[in-house]
């Protein structure tokens, strides 16, 4: 687990910093491709008066988890959030935990009950994230005090958050692929494009290969080259499993008439290009 934890004077204190790392949270896994829906979740072993799961709907999810639909079409806070207006980073955290959201754990029947039919997800879940507020729970029993501005000593209040970023990866992957393999969304890919030489030898496909290599990396991006002896479906089958979000195809045919193939992982959308405009605009976006 990435864990990160908070020590505030008073209670209004830690609870303006659950609310940050709240919406932080939320904006994380936004940034990460994933829709996540914060969850009403037990506080277990750790203890606290406040939890919540942050979870990715999911088949293959360890967990059965309940929520209004409303949640799946909510717009997570952008990058200009001030993290320094507590009263409106408590309006969104208020927006996101209105709505019924449990885990199985927390499963209320007949709050459940209450809510349309139409209205209701009952799915499977990914835990990908969860914070807690458990105030002074363990800063009474060891003592630990600060002194605040008034002068007096003040038992610190604390929370705990944590992501597992393994657990992440898989959840990503859960969320993100098709029958094929997996679809990277394009913040996290290990790749930005994969170049494939249908022809490894032909000394053509070999320098056009090389040269958009050298011109994809020239602007910024990672780049996979798929020179092996592989037979093209097996390029193709591979290039899909291992999801990379672009697929730059170089074959023989296409070099002699100066293009390649340009795919999209995520649609299968496929677009002929001229090499040289291919260069040109990378150059442009260095």
């Amino acid at each position: 687990m990435k864990d990160a934890y908070s020590f505030d004077l008073d209670y209004d204190g830690a609870r303006a910093a659950y609310n940050r790392m709240f919406v932080s949270y939320l904006r994380t896994f936004e940034r990460v491709g994933l829709k996540s829906v914060p969850m009403r979740a037990d506080t277990g072993p750790i203890g606290g008066d406040l939890s919540h799961e942050f979870i990715v709907l999911a088949e293959t999810g360890e967990s059965q988890v309940f929520c209004q639909k409303e949640f799946l079409e909510y717009q997570v806070p952008g990058e200009d959030v001030n993290y320094d207006d507590d009263a409106g980073i408590a309006g969104i955290v208020k927006k996101w935990t209105t709505p019924y959201a449990a885990t199985d754990e927390m499963f209320d029947e007949a709050a459940w009950a209450k809510i349309p039919a139409d209205d209701k997800v009952s799915a499977r879940g990914i835990e990908v994230g969860h914070i807690f507020h458990f105030g002074e729970k363990y800063s009474k029993p060891m003592g630990a005090k600060v002194q605040g501005p008034d002068g007096k000593e003040h038992f610190v209040s604390m929370g705990s958050y944590g992501i597992g970023p393994t657990r992440l990866i898989a959840a990503i992957i859960e969320a993100s692929h098709d029958e094929a393999g997996i679809i990277w969304p394009e913040s996290v890919a290990p790749f930005d494009v994969v170049i494939i030489n249908m022809k490894t030898g032909d000394a053509e496909c070999d320098r056009v290969c090389e040269q958009l290599y050298a011109a994809h990396q020239a602007a910024g991006l990672d780049v996979l080259y798929d020179d092996t002896d592989q037979r093209a479906g097996g390029k193709f089958a591979t290039a899909d499993l291992i999801g990379i979000p672009w697929q730059v195809i170089v074959g023989p045919r296409g070099v002699a008439v100066g293009e390649v193939e340009v795919k999209r992982r995520s649609t299968g959308e496929r677009d002929v290009k001229p090499i040289a405009t291919l260069i040109a605009s990378l150059k442009s976006a260095a």
